[in-house]
């Protein structure tokens, strides 16, 4: 069974060149990393999400495989400073973890 951690990040829109801009570092950081896994991202384009809406996904086969990248995100100093750069343009962010059916 599969399972998809997805980071849902609004940000202000007039930041979106600065706010994708950094983005590109948590991409390096995660080539970088081999304990974190490199996710998708999107930009919505069209739906019920407004268009300054960042989602970063990736799947793991166990719960548990998503909930270590988790933590090891939360744990990274590197990740810590590029989301303290990140944090002043966004205007709300949350965690999902949906289980494949």
């Amino acid at each position: 069974m599969a399972y998809k951690l997805r980071f849902v990040q609004y940000f202000d829109k007039s930041d979106t060149n600065a706010f994708l801009t950094l983005e590109q570092k948590f991409i390096a950081l995660e080539k970088q990393d081999a304990s974190m896994a490199c996710g998708k991202r999107y930009v919505s384009v069209m739906g019920r999400e407004p268009t300054n809406t960042m989602v970063w996904e990736a799947e793991f086969e166990t719960m548990k495989e998503a909930v270590s990248n988790l933590e090891k995100i939360e744990t990274s100093s590197e990740h810590d400073k590029l989301l303290d750069e990140q944090i002043r343009f966004m205007r709300d962010a949350y965690v999902e973890i949906y289980k494949e059916l």
